[in-house]
C-alpha cells in the first residue's frame, strides 16, 4: 500500500485489487461512479511502470470500462493522470453523462460536460452511498 492508496480511503474504498493496480472509488464523486486506478510500484513516473504493471493495465482499464458500462451505461470515459498532489502512478476514472444520473436517491451532475471534466466538482455522498457504489462496481467487475 503507498501514500496516494491511502489517501483515497484504501482499504475501505477498494474496489478491486490485481496484482500492480487497485481500482478505488474515488471519495469526492466529480461523476457517478469516479474511480482511482493506482500503481503499487514504488515509482514516480509513468515510464517507470514494470512491464508486468504495463500489460495488467490492460485487463485492468478493460474490466473498469466493462463494470462502469454495465452500472452506469456511462457516455463517455474520461482518464486524468495528473499526479500533481499524489505522487504515485495513477488515474482519476470518470465516467461523462450528458444528464445528471440518479443513484441512490442522490442526482449526480456532470458539470464540464461536454468538455472536460470538472475534476474539482463533488455530489457530496454519505458511507452509506459510496459502500452501494463499491458493492455494485465489485459485483460487476469479472471473478
Amino acid at each position: 500500500m503507498n501514500q496516494t492508496m491511502q489517501k483515497f480511503g484504501y482499504p475501505d474504498t477498494l474496489v478491486r485489487e490485481y496484482s500492480y493496480w487497485s481500482v478505488q472509488l474515488r471519495p469526492k464523486q466529480a461523476t457517478l461512479g469516479a474511480l482511482v486506478a493506482i500503481c503499487n510500484e514504488p515509482v514516480r513516473s509513468f515510464g517507470q511502470l514494470s512491464g508486468e504493471a504495463f500489460a495488467e493495465l490492460k485487463q485492468v482499464t478493460a474490466e473498469m470500462e466493462a463494470a462502469l458500462g454495465s452500472s452506469f451505461g456511462y457516455a463517455k470515459l474520461n482518464y486524468l493522470m495528473l499526479m500533481m498532489a499524489d505522487p504515485d502512478v495513477h488515474f482519476h476514472v470518470l465516467p461523462r453523462y450528458p444528464e445528471a444520473q440518479k443513484f441512490c436517491g442522490i442526482s449526480f451532475a456532470d458539470p464540464g460536460w461536454p468538455g472536460p471534466p470538472d475534476i474539482g466538482f463533488e455530489t457530496p455522498t454519505d458511507t452509506a452511498t459510496q459502500v452501494a457504489l463499491i458493492e455494485l462496481l465489485r459485483s460487476r467487475f469479472p471473478g
